[in-house]
């Protein structure tokens, strides 16, 4: 598999033959709606086993094997030339593909209003091949101990169908937000602790659920101890039941990082309790915030790089979001919110409005600028292979436990063709 970035007059055609390949698996590997309406900027996966190197000035077959991770002989044998001859630039050389890690891919599913819509069952279909887990959103905690349960309707066929992990997620949320004092009440008030656990036992039992992962935000900080304890008691119950138990952590950079959303997080006490945690490296770029990247590289590595300090790199997968944002301009505190965008319309926007993509090198995500058919100018950050392939590779480089998409029903083929590239999805 091999990325590649469209420049001024290139066609398909041309793209295919210098990769021996073909324009319909270029158009399939890419969801590709016009094969003739390509946009300056835009990175399209190439369906091909291993990748192709073009021999660039100053560069000797040492400097490329080791920048691919190769041995140079082996380089030298493969495409047939001698280990200790110079290479003329522009000489076209074929990089066998690497072998791959075992990683864990999780994705949530959220079905929104009183329906599943196929769109969303659709992509649940579509992705399950690549899941380790599968995570409906959510089972939302009342205050008496019980759940108000989501739509799963055939969610549990899926996962079954591809053996994905079913993951019930657990949440504090409220009338649509996380509720601390409902969060208050299930961390200190036992009986209803205990009807709570029960419940979710009896509920996992019912849908086959075979990982517990509780999702409590905005939690108060005087209730951080409170809310190690009750993971403790519910790690061993559902242990008893032979599942896992997971979390969702807030993206920290230091213990006592202050604020609601991250108090409560302990990161070294989740770390030693859980089987696994998902920290949420998104959403710097927010629909409420100043246009920019949603997952910025620099602060997802920092966020990343404190958390093995705190626990192992096998327990952390890795947040990453599915989606970009498109921002009315200028942009105002408190005003207008960005409007979601999946990759794939993205792309579509810039097409329909002849923008160049442009790719920050600092943030490692595209985006582009237009303006709208009323005169209105726009901002969008989006991903695309290359982002997506900067994450994985800094997966592979902290060694984590895997991936976690937020969220499925927004189309972004590349990544999916990508996670098959770089990892050996492990299947429980």
């Amino acid at each position: 598999m091999q990325i590649h970035v469209i420049r001024p007059g290139q066609s398909l055609t041309g793209i295919a033959r210098a990769y021996n390949t073909t324009v319909n698996d270029l158009v399939e590997a890419n969801d590709l709606p016009n094969p003739n309406r390509l946009v300056v900027g835009q990175a399209l996966v190439i369906p091909i086993i291993g990748r192709f190197h073009w021999v660039q000035p100053g560069e000797s077959l040492w400097t490329i094997a080791r920048r691919y991770g190769i041995n140079p002989d082996q380089l030298a044998q493969v495409n047939q030339i001698q280990a200790n001859q110079p290479l003329n630039i522009g000489l076209r050389l074929y990089i066998p593909e690497r072998p791959k890690p075992d990683k864990e891919i999780n994705a949530y599913v959220e079905p929104l209003g009183t329906t599943v819509t196929p769109a969303i069952e659709r992509s649940a279909r579509e992705a399950a091949p690549y899941l380790t887990y599968l995570a409906p959103f959510s089972f939302q905690i009342q205050r008496d101990g019980t759940l108000k349960e989501p739509l799963l309707n055939n969610f549990p066929e899926i996962a079954q169908s591809q053996d994905v992990t079913l993951m019930m997620v657990v949440t504090n949320l409220e009338e649509g937000q996380f509720s601390d004092e409902l969060g208050r009440i299930i961390l200190t008030v036992q009986a209803v602790q205990e009807k709570l656990l029960d419940t979710i036992v009896a509920t996992a039992r019912k849908y086959g659920f075979r990982d517990i992962h509780f999702d409590m935000e905005y939690l108060r900080p005087e209730d951080r101890e409170a809310y190690n304890t009750f993971l403790r008691k519910a790690k061993q119950r559902f242990a008893n039941e032979g599942w896992l138990m997971s979390t969702a952590l807030a993206p920290k950079t230091r213990a006592d990082q202050p604020g609601r959303w991250y108090e409560a997080h302990d990161y070294r006490a989740h770390g030693e309790i859980a089987d696994f945690v998902v920290i949420m490296t998104y959403e710097w770029g927010y629909s409420g915030g100043p246009p920019m990247a949603v997952s910025p590289i620099q602060p997802v590595r920092e966020v990343l790089e404190y958390a093995i300090t705190e626990m192992p790199s096998s327990k952390i997968m890795m947040g990453q979001n599915l989606y970009g944002y498109d921002w009315t301009l200028p942009y105002v505190a408190g005003g207008e919110y960005a409007r979601a965008v999946s990759p794939q319309r993205a792309i579509e926007i810039a097409a329909e409005n002849n923008v160049p993509i442009q790719y920050d090198t600092t943030a490692q995500a595209p985006h582009f600028d237009y303006q709208d058919a009323d005169g209105k100018s726009h901002k969008v950050w989006f991903e695309d292979a290359r982002s997506i392939q900067v994450k994985f590779d800094l997966i592979k480089e902290l060694d984590l436990r895997g991936i976690s998409y937020w969220k499925l029903g927004l189309p972004f083929p590349q990544n999916w063709l990508l996670i098959t590239e770089n990892f050996n999805v492990v299947k429980h």
